[in-house]
């Protein structure tokens, strides 16, 4: 077992702060690699040593593999932690930090590789016996007029509406739903172009659309020596433009058999991936219908992660470090017990009130909620500007009761308090869910957010 003295974290924003607290706490040095753009924002100020290693824009920093590696080298750190997004799920990068002695915090690159891209995870699953969302294996790697062509027929066969998804990462983030052909097109050069400054790559695959639907994701723990747990799951329906807004654990509508059913899948899987680290496992659950779907698979820390660390008493990225120095879980499966429950916000820097657009600029004023039962989980303080070249997120605050409907007054309560003086916010919208009566049911579903009730009820605000 080899114990880390440093760890260099390859990510920016709330999540390298959250892995910067947690290395604090396990007494290991904390690195961060930065954009010239990044060079005042709280991950750098927190650590303990930090890098520049380029201009703005990711695929000339945050995406560059070689200067990531070779900053490690340098200052002799033992892992990297990816955080989520960037390089995160890029069996590549996880492969060249192998190759140069340099554990990574996250599943081997053999692991990752039967599961990138996405769409080859498809395939894994059927032949493990889990339902698969309707759709189509095979990846189409460009806007090219051959692959165009290639995705007309899928969708036709399909039959529309449609989901276009990258399959070179995760987060929601460039996945386009599709109602006919003539939005194919446009929706195609959108998703490439998302995926290609965000993942650095240009494939994408289809799947059919599944209306009204829950979606659940089971967390996984695995270690080197075949132990793998799950550990609950998280409802994660609330959405806009497949980006997660809201998530809660547990589910509110979840019965003891379907969990039992589904977090035996999500086990499945990890065995079958030979899986190390954190992994996630998402479904699409249709209680009506009495069945699911697995959805993806994301082989790395999600930003929901706090939700199931507060009814379990687990922390996660503190278990991916363990494990990654190759120590055995401490935990058995019969270990997991469900403490009360959570619900997590996510406060971006987007205008809820005009669809969501971006909205950059100076935080000239900031106050956060305390008090029983919230964390806070921040990427940035007063004065700091956010700039446009990455994902909106500015932190996630999770509330924690005894019981959901406390868990749900408390997070009112916390964003209520809440202060941010500058960039407008998705605070309006979280306030309109967290007092819409089919939220408050727990029978919401993937729709929720699409409705137009809400969105007039978010302009009143």
């Amino acid at each position: 077992m080899h114990r880390f003295k440093k760890i260099l974290i390859a990510n920016r924003g709330e999540i390298a702060v959250r892995i910067i607290r947690a290395c604090k706490e396990m007494g290991i040095k904390s690195a961060v690699v930065f954009s010239e753009i990044d060079r005042n924002s709280l991950h750098v100020l927190l650590a303990d040593e930090k890098y520049e290693i380029g201009p703005a824009p990711a695929n000339e920093s945050y995406l560059r593999m070689d200067k990531i590696i070779d900053t490690a080298l340098r200052i002799k750190a033992d892992a990297i932690h990816p955080g989520y997004g960037f390089l995160a799920e890029n069996p590549e990068f996880s492969e060249k930090c192998e190759e140069n002695g340099i554990t990574f915090i996250g599943p081997p690159s053999h692991c990752m590789a039967k599961a990138k891209p996405k769409n080859r995870a498809r395939q894994l699953m059927k032949m493990i016996n889990i339902p698969v969302t309707p759709g189509f294996d095979e990846a189409i790697k460009d806007g090219s007029s051959s692959e165009l062509n290639k995705a007309r027929e899928i969708a036709a066969e399909l039959g529309y509406p449609v989901i276009v998804k990258p399959s070179g990462g995760g987060g929601g983030i460039g996945i386009m739903k599709v109602d006919n052909e003539k939005e194919l097109i446009a929706s195609i050069e959108k998703t490439e172009r998302h995926a290609i400054s965000a993942f650095g790559t240009s494939y994408f695959y289809i799947e059919k659309f599944i209306r009204n639907a829950k979606h659940i994701e089971f967390q996984v723990l695995a270690d080197r020596h075949g132990n793998v747990i799950h550990l609950g799951e998280r409802d994660c329906s609330v959405q806009r433009r497949f980006q997660k807004l809201i998530e809660e654990a547990p589910c509110p509508i979840m019965t003891p058999f379907w969990r039992m059913k589904m977090g035996a899948a999500a086990i499945d899987v990890a065995l079958a991936l030979e899986y190390v680290g954190a992994l996630t496992v998402e479904f699409f659950y249709l209680p009506e219908e009495r069945k699911f779907y697995f959805n993806e698979i994301n082989c790395r820390l999600q930003v929901e992660h706090g939700v199931t660390e507060v009814i379990t008493g687990i922390d996660i990225v503190k278990e991916q470090i363990l494990i990654a120095q190759g120590e055995e879980l401490s935990i058995d499966q019969d270990d997991i017990r469900f403490m009360g429950h959570a619900v997590e916000c996510r406060i971006n820097a987007e205008d809820a009130k005009r669809n969501f657009m971006p909205s950059p600029g100076k935080i000239n004023g900031l106050r956060l909620p305390q008090g029983p039962g919230i964390r806070v989980d921040e990427g940035i303080y007063e004065g700091y500007e956010i700039p446009y070249h990455y994902d909106s997120l500015l932190m996630k605050i999770i509330s924690h009761g005894q019981n959901r409907k406390e868990a749900i007054c408390r997070m009112k309560r916390a964003i209520e308090e809440m202060e941010i003086d500058g960039p407008k916010t998705t605070i309006p919208f979280h306030l309109t869910i967290l007092d819409d009566e089919d939220f408050l049911s727990g029978e919401y579903t993937t729709d929720l957010a699409t409705r137009e009730q809400i969105w007039q009820k978010i302009k009143q605000i």
